[in-house]
């Protein structure tokens, strides 16, 4: 029989935007800052040549990935918290474990037969699928490594389900730390195996990193009242909504990480390198994305289920306007620096100085943009547990991206650096698309207000890029300047002068965005100092 709906007085979740987002951003800032130190580590200590090559090693990922993302990930994000939000809204904390754990249980069944398909044919996978064109003794090392961590997206699973719960209750602590385990883990096995057994030794040190980063998850779990049941609720309303808009998201994810395989099965053809120089650009990239669209986004995603839950679609508006205007504030700088700055940041993380690595990264600049904004776009669709509608955009835009990876990257056009180019035009497109499906579906969205905002944001951006121009020109890159302090300490110079120059004409142009941090630093200013004596 269908569960029948108790009446239970549910405890009302207050959510800080502000706490959560600076949580997530600072938690972020520091997974990506090891991700980075992970990379640039990976680099340093392994060939780009032979068996233990770092091609193999990014290659090995690839299909681990295409799992958990397209079976888990679209789950968690969207499709399971606004179900779970509408149940704690109407029935309690108690009642949303019960439908987490039955998804748990089913997607672990499911993670669990898909580890045993890795396991068994990793080999196959990466001579037929993932990069064929790669040497015989880089796809025997790839294969290994993707052996070690074929159940790893069983334990991002149970690690993404049981926080995404904690998210629901505003909860974002060890959903924010627990990542920083799985770097560190992969860190280390660096060190201890680079003079044994190899590059293989961080499949040992990934598999490692994500039990430590479930270990952490299941704490702040049992600190939520966590409480695991066997069975699965297959009658229940709520799950069975959860599996209707799970295919849409699935396909969603799938398909950006089908990209991702071409992407790589095409760089496998493109020269001995390609695959690394391409991972490490995509890596650089992606740092901005999760720091600022998914730390962001994630903040204020439960809020905005919330005001859906609520049957508030004025303050649901009002929100997601603030927080889409932020997101193109904060975004626009750091887009400014790191297409600026491409060279230094190329060379942090490829102490060899890598030319390609930096004109990838360059035209990966307005695929950076567009992925922020994407992060919290996509959720208002979401929010409003619309997964179809993106689905339909990104079946779309990524076909288009395929067909544009494998036309650009051709050696007469572009090369390599073709991958970024024809990433960076489907990112504005996928985009701009969501943007008119919006305004059609919603057509208070956009005021004037918004609109006055953005103006005021595009000139202030105009202002940054001269300054990032003139920095750079100032202090440009030469090619005997190697070490993370001379780098770094440029790279920091570029971007504090480029950064301020923004706040500074925020401040000037009376952008909304500045004001919180203006009165911060008014607050530091003008603090008095006890003296005790």
């Amino acid at each position: 029989m269908e569960e029948q709906p108790k009446k239970t007085q549910s405890k009302k979740i207050r959510f800080n935007f502000t706490n959560a987002a600076t949580l997530l951003m600072f938690a972020t800032f520091f997974s990506q800052l090891l991700g980075f130190l992970r990379t640039k580590l990976v680099n340093a200590n392994f060939p780009i040549l032979g068996p233990h090559s770092t091609d193999a090693y990014f290659a090995a990922f690839n299909i681990p990935d295409l799992f958990f993302f397209t079976l888990s990930a679209g789950v968690l994000s969207v499709a399971l918290l606004p179900v779970l939000s509408d149940r704690i809204h109407s029935r309690g904390s108690k009642s949303a474990w019960e439908l987490a754990t039955s998804i748990l249980n089913l997607l672990a069944v499911v993670m669990l037969i898909l580890g045993f398909l890795t396991l068994i044919y990793a080999h196959q996978l990466i001579q037929y699928i993932v990069a064929p064109n790669l040497p015989p003794a880089d796809i025997n090392t790839a294969a290994e490594i993707m052996r070690f961590i074929a159940f790893n997206p069983l334990l991002f699973t149970i690690s993404g389900i049981l926080t995404t719960v904690q998210q629901s209750l505003g909860k974002f602590f060890f959903y924010a730390i627990a990542p920083l385990f799985y770097n560190v883990a992969i860190i280390i096995s660096i060190f201890v195996f680079k003079d044994n057994i190899g590059i293989v030794g961080l499949g040992i040190g990934a598999l490692i990193g994500a039990i430590l980063q479930l270990i952490v998850v299941i704490v702040g779990a049992y600190n939520s009242n966590f409480h695991w049941n066997p069975r699965i609720m297959w009658r229940n309303k709520n799950f069975r909504m959860v599996l209707k808009n799970l295919p849409p998201r699935s396909l969603d994810q799938g398909m950006d990480q089908i990209e991702a395989i071409v992407e790589t099965r095409v760089a496998s053809g493109l020269g001995v390198g390609s695959i690394t120089n391409y991972n490490n650009a995509y890596i650089l990239s992606t740092a901005p994305i999760l720091l600022l669209g998914t730390a962001i986004s994630t903040a204020a995603f439960p809020q905005l289920s919330a005001r859906i839950s609520q049957n508030r679609p004025d303050l649901f508006r009002k929100e997601f306007l603030k927080v889409l205007r932020v997101m193109i504030w904060l975004s626009a700088p750091v887009v400014v620096v790191g297409y600026y700055c491409r060279g230094y940041l190329a060379r942090l993380i490829y102490s060899q100085g890598n030319q390609q690595i930096s004109n990838i990264f360059g035209y990966l600049a307005l695929a950076i943009f567009f992925g922020i904004l994407y992060s919290i776009i996509s959720r208002w669709f979401y929010a409003h547990k619309d997964t179809k509608t993106p689905l339909v955009v990104s079946v779309f835009t990524i076909a288009l991206n395929i067909v544009l990876a494998i036309v650009l990257s051709r050696p007469s056009m572009y090369g390599v650096t073709g991958l970024a180019l024809a990433q960076s035009i489907v990112a504005a497109t996928e985009v701009m698309i969501l943007l008119v499906i919006m305004i059609i579906k919603d057509h208070k969205l956009i005021n004037f207000q918004f609109l006055n905002g953005l103006i005021r944001i595009i000139s202030v951006t105009g202002f940054s890029m001269v300054a990032g121009y003139i920095m750079i020109s100032m202090l440009p890159l030469y090619i005997n300047e190697k070490g993370i302090f001379v780098l770094g300490s440029r790279l920091v110079l570029i971007a504090g002068v480029t950064l301020s120059i923004h706040i500074l004409m925020s401040a000037i142009f009376d952008i909304e965005e500045v004001k919180p941090i203006l009165k911060r630093l008014k607050q530091i200013v003008t603090k008095p100092v006890k003296f005790e004596i």
